[in-house]
């Protein structure tokens, strides 16, 4: 499906939209285009690659002008291009409103008018039962997409999204945290140590794109079930595996931060077609006719719950250390750890 193709990636410096990209790059695609506005990384990656098939657009979704630049010839489009730290967007909600979701409604206005064949939007388990700006700008993004899916044939432009828990040592998260904290001889800040949280490599994650490329149809949002652990083990894990005896500090939970996180509502679940490892959550086909909503219930509501990090496969310690032992940038890390320990002794 990909042969000859151009793929454009929005927030293509991210190190997820950098996982996607990696991954597409050795597909007979003929061009892959990286869009972010950090000049500095798309120097970086220009330098790295060195691949005559990678293009590279400055700009930023907020500007729908430089989004329509990058948008001619484009087949596919994959949109990582958002705001993820909850902190920083608790402080400025409205650079989250601005960027995830007038953002995103930009990237599907120019792909419908330039014909693209399939936007695939990336989402993030805080959109499910949302209680921080984060989550709740995700939360609309979801929205845009399906409304905007009902605008425009799925023969013209397939509009889609899918929606993941954390992807473990991706810029920002904890993993990197710990391993920092004990290099620094610090304690591990942990919130609370009950605190639940999905699990996921970055290729896992990549290959629910794959999946949501080759499976989704018009306002899909595809999910792939993932394990947990709790916090309080995974700090655990990582003091095991670098054989430290930084002490484990409880700080409290941080502003806007959830005890659990949920990959589909109660409400999703009702719909949700299970494909194995994946769920398919198709879009609300009802229309504006209020009866649907107000008149029309849903029994099976009652029968279920939400699939989140408390009720998924929750890995023990030793589980946990398997999984990190998969990530490059733990093995990378561990290496140089046990170099500097043997250098000091």
């Amino acid at each position: 499906m990909f042969k000859n193709k151009t793929l454009l990636i929005t927030g293509g410096t991210g190190s997820f939209g950098n996982a996607v990209m990696k991954r597409f790059l050795d597909t007979d695609l003929k061009e892959v285009r990286i869009f972010s506005r950090d000049e500095k990384k798309q120097d970086d990656m220009r330098k790295q690659y060195k691949n005559d098939k990678l293009k590279f657009y400055l700009g930023d979704v907020r500007d729908l002008a430089s989004v329509k630049n990058a948008m001619h010839g484009v087949d596919y489009i994959f949109h990582a291009a958002a705001l993820k730290q909850v902190p920083s967007c608790e402080f400025f909600p409205l650079e989250a409103v601005k960027t995830n979701i007038l953002g995103t409604d930009n990237v599907l206005t120019a792909a419908i008018e330039y014909g693209v064949e399939k936007v695939i939007c990336l989402s993030t388990d805080k959109a499910a039962y949302p209680i921080n700006a984060m989550g709740i700008s995700k939360a609309m993004m979801e929205k845009v997409l399906v409304a905007k899916a009902k605008t425009v044939s799925p023969d013209k432009t397939l509009i889609c999204g899918t929606r993941y828990g954390n992807v473990m040592a991706s810029r920002g998260s904890v993993i990197p945290l710990f391993i920092d904290q004990i290099k620094s001889g610090k304690p591990l800040t942990v919130t609370d140590p009950f605190m639940t949280r999905f699990l996921m490599s970055l290729e896992e994650a990549v290959e629910l794109v794959v999946f949501a490329f080759q499976n989704a149809e018009a306002g899909d949002i595809m999910v792939q079930k993932s394990p947990a652990s709790t916090v309080g083990d995974l700090a655990q894990a990582v003091k095991e595996l670098f054989n430290a005896d930084n002490e484990i500090k409880i700080i409290g939970t941080r502003h806007g931060e959830k005890l659990y996180e949920t990959l589909l509502t109660r409400e999703e679940y009702v719909g949700a077609e299970d494909m194995g490892g994946f769920y398919r959550v198709p879009a609300d086909q009802r229309d504006l006719n209020y009866d649907k909503y107000f008149v029309d219930g849903d029994q099976k509501l009652t029968m279920v719950e939400e699939y989140n990090s408390h009720n998924t496969e929750i890995l023990n310690i030793e589980q946990i250390k398997e999984k990190l032992l998969e990530l490059d940038y733990v093995q990378n890390e561990l290496k140089e750890w046990n170099k500097n320990i043997h250098v000091m002794n």
